[in-house]
């Protein structure tokens, strides 16, 4: 590797990501879920119901992402997408009870990457802290 792509906060950023995502794959396999539909989920087992809109914006996907990956996890039956009775024009996602039981089956997950990071938990929690400074950082710069 270069030595001015290794000075590349980004590239690290990048390269971290790959490396965690690829820790997560195998695990996920065994659940047949993808990240991104792990992601999902993670979001409907803290608040099932959600709106899609409300989904995208916790998930930072736009519909055109989104919407493929509700209906393939939905063909799986874990998930049911739903008209509100209160507002026919929101569309919310329901946990059916198969997306539901994989709570109990992922929730050794992030502790399973936690440890193959290789940090204590209280580096963890500074680099957590650091990246989300970052992401607000460069976010505001784009704008």
């Amino acid at each position: 590797m270069s030595d001015s792509l290794q000075r590349q906060v980004c590239f690290s950023l990048y390269s971290a990501s790959r490396a965690a995502t690829a820790v997560y794959r195998p695990l996920l396999e065994k659940l047949g879920l993808t990240y991104p539909q792990y992601l999902v989920l993670q979001v409907l087992w803290e608040r099932d119901g959600v709106g899609v809109r409300d989904l995208g914006r916790s998930l930072e996907l736009d519909s055109g992402t989104l919407s493929p990956l509700l209906k393939r996890l939905e063909a799986a039956g874990l998930l049911q997408r739903r008209r509100s009775g209160a507002d026919e024009r929101r569309v919310e996602i329901h946990l059916t009870e198969n997306g539901r039981s994989l709570q109990a089956k992922a929730l050794d997950l992030p502790q399973e990457v936690a440890a193959a990071a290789g940090l204590e938990p209280q580096e963890l929690r500074a680099l957590q802290e650091t990246l989300a400074k970052v992401t607000r950082a460069l976010r505001a710069a784009a704008d």
